[in-house]
C-alpha cells in the first residue's frame, strides 16, 4: 500500500469517518443503528472514546480508508481490563489488509494502557443474505478471537431478525495483584502515545 499511515482519530476526521460509517447504517445490519448520524454527534463520539481509549483512522494516499476504537466493556470498576471493540473500513477498500493493521494497531495501544481483554459485538445471520453475511466472525477467528457466547433474534433491522454475538482475545496476563489500567490522555501526557505505522 502506498504512503499507509494509522495515526489517532481527531474530532476533524469526524465528516469523513461518518461517510465510511453511513453505508454501514444504510445497507448492511453489520451495525444495528438505524439511522446515519449527524456530523456533530459523530464527532461527540469520537470525543467521548478519547477519554478514555485510543481511537485510531487509517489513511492511504492521505485519503481515511478505516477506522478503530475501544470503548467500555461495561462501566463498573471490576471491567476496567476489558474492553469492547469496534472497527469499519471503507466499503470499496475491504479486504486488503487495512482491518488486521487497524486491530494489531488497537491492541498494542491498549496493552500500553495495560488493557487484557478484548471484545467484539457482532451481529451474526442465521444464514446470510444481501445485508448481513458472517465475514466479521470469520475475520475476528482470523485474528485469534474465539466465541463466548450468542443471543438469538435480537436484532430487527430490515424487517428481519439477527443474531449477536461475542467474540472474546485475551491481550494480557492476568494476575492477582493487577496495574491499575492508565486511560489513554496518561499514556499521552506520558509521551508513550500511537506509534504511527
Amino acid at each position: 500500500m502506498d504512503d499507509f499511515i494509522i495515526r489517532l482519530a481527531t474530532e476533524a476526521d469526524a465528516a469523513d469517518l461518518l461517510g465510511i460509517y453511513a453505508p454501514y447504517v444504510e445497507q448492511t445490519a453489520i451495525t444495528f443503528e438505524y439511522d446515519v448520524p449527524s456530523v456533530s454527534e459523530f464527532r461527540s463520539r469520537i470525543r467521548r472514546v478519547k477519554e478514555r481509549y485510543p481511537y485510531l483512522v487509517a489513511a492511504q494516499n492521505g485519503v481515511l480508508v478505516g477506522y478503530a476504537y475501544a470503548g467500555a466493556f461495561h462501566e463498573r470498576a471490576a471491567y476496567h481490563w476489558a474492553v469492547e471493540t469496534s472497527i469499519y473500513v471503507r466499503m470499496d477498500c475491504k479486504h486488503q489488509g487495512i482491518g488486521c493493521k487497524l486491530y494489531h494497531a488497537l491492541e498494542r495501544a491498549l496493552r500500553q494502557q495495560g488493557i487484557l481483554n478484548v471484545n467484539a459485538c457482532i451481529a451474526c445471520p442465521e444464514t446470510e443474505d444481501e445485508y448481513l453475511t458472517r465475514d466479521s466472525v470469520r475475520f475476528h477467528e482470523h485474528l485469534g478471537y474465539r466465541m463466548v457466547g450468542e443471543f438469538h433474534q435480537c436484532g430487527y433491522k430490515f424487517k428481519r431478525w439477527y443474531n449477536m454475538v461475542w467474540m472474546e482475545k485475551t491481550i494480557g496476563d492476568h494476575f492477582q495483584h493487577q496495574p491499575e489500567v492508565l486511560w489513554w490522555p496518561e499514556i499521552e501526557a506520558a509521551g508513550n502515545g500511537l506509534e504511527e505505522s
